[in-house]
């Protein structure tokens, strides 16, 4: 029985591993698509708040799994939502963050190739460690800021002179992706150890906590689509633009990030790393195929760095327990996709 449970659990962890990296490639090139097809373009603020809202949906109904009954469930929403209204305003701040992470990776994918903003994006790991060590009193080992160092000249290399999409006729602006890619990294190291440090404050199911936030995030995104897009709107209706493709984007943005966040507590860091650098290579080759993607030796090579600095970042280590403790607690985020 113990080699069969072996083997089952092996074949799990690489079923997680095989979903991660199919959501993570996947929501990026689709996205990609949305903002430079020849089609009228959507406004990227409804989605983010689409996205918010399904992600509302989903959570409650998981909650409601989870407490076994409706008693339980009406009880749980009463004492931690609506009786909680300070909890509400803890979770406000992680909202707005992640509401301008989200609709700052719409403005990068709507300047940048599939493939340079999945490799960037990964600035998100030191970002994610600085406010680690700033916020949660930790430290990282030699080698954590060694991968961290190579990421960040992987991601320079990468940028230093962008492969250019053959095949996108819109109008691009690298330089203001790049600017928002660099915002959206900042929004998600700071919102996840923030929510990571809400999570630990208490013994608070996740999910309770994801509707708290996701309640301020409706209404955060909300006020954002009035302000950037509130005329427009009003004119052309909330879901102007929209096709099948928009509605999978939000889709995979919303239980994807959802799915994600079960199932990564499943695998290790080794197995992030891997599919983290798996997803770079399915949206370069993607990108080649769909966009045109010239691929420079400059990119090349920065990929390759950063996909090594990401396995070592991972890789275990014996005297860093409390970090390791740290990255299992934080697993249990939800972070958009």
């Amino acid at each position: 029985m113990a080699p069969h449970s072996k083997n089952v659990n092996l074949l799990f962890k690489l079923y997680c591993l095989a979903v991660m990296t199919l959501v993570a490639a996947t929501y990026t090139i689709a996205l990609r698509y949305t903002r430079t097809s020849d089609k009228e373009l959507y406004f990227s603020t409804t989605a983010v708040c689409i996205t918010e809202v399904i992600k509302l949906l989903l959570s409650v109904g998981i909650l409601a799994k989870e407490t076994g009954n409706l008693g339980r469930f009406k009880a749980s929403l009463r004492e931690n939502v609506l009786g909680s209204p300070k909890e509400l305003m803890k979770l406000s701040v992680p909202s707005l963050v992640y509401a301008v992470q989200n609709n700052m990776a719409f403005l990068a994918l709507s300047n940048l190739d599939a493939a340079v903003y999945q490799v960037t994006y990964q600035l998100k790991i030191p970002c994610t460690a600085l406010c680690t060590v700033l916020m949660l009193n930790r430290t990282l080992s030699k080698l954590q800021w060694i991968s961290v160092f190579m990421l960040c000249g992987g991601v320079i290399l990468v940028q230093w002179k962008p492969a250019q999409a053959t095949k996108v006729v819109v109008e691009q602006n690298p330089l203001l992706g790049f600017g928002a890619i660099a915002v959206a990294v900042l929004c998600s190291g700071f919102a996840g150890v923030y929510f990571e440090k809400v999570l630990k404050s208490s013994d608070t199911s996740l999910w309770v906590r994801n509707i708290q936030m996701y309640l301020s995030g409706i209404v955060v995104t909300l006020v954002g689509v009035y302000l950037s897009d509130g005329a427009e709107i009003k004119e052309k209706g909330f879901f102007f633009g929209y096709t099948y493709y928009v509605w999978f984007v939000i889709f995979l943005a919303s239980v994807g990030g959802l799915y994600t966040s079960i199932v990564v507590k499943y695998t290790d860091n080794i197995m992030k790393g891997f599919s983290a650098a798996a997803a770079i290579v399915l949206s370069t080759i993607a990108s080649v195929m769909l966009f045109g993607l010239q691929i420079t030796l400059t990119f090349a090579l920065g990929t390759l760095l950063v996909c090594v600095s990401i396995y070592l970042y991972g890789l275990p280590r014996q005297d860093t327990t409390s970090i390791q403790q740290g990255e299992t607690d934080s697993k249990e985020r939800v972070i958009g996709v």
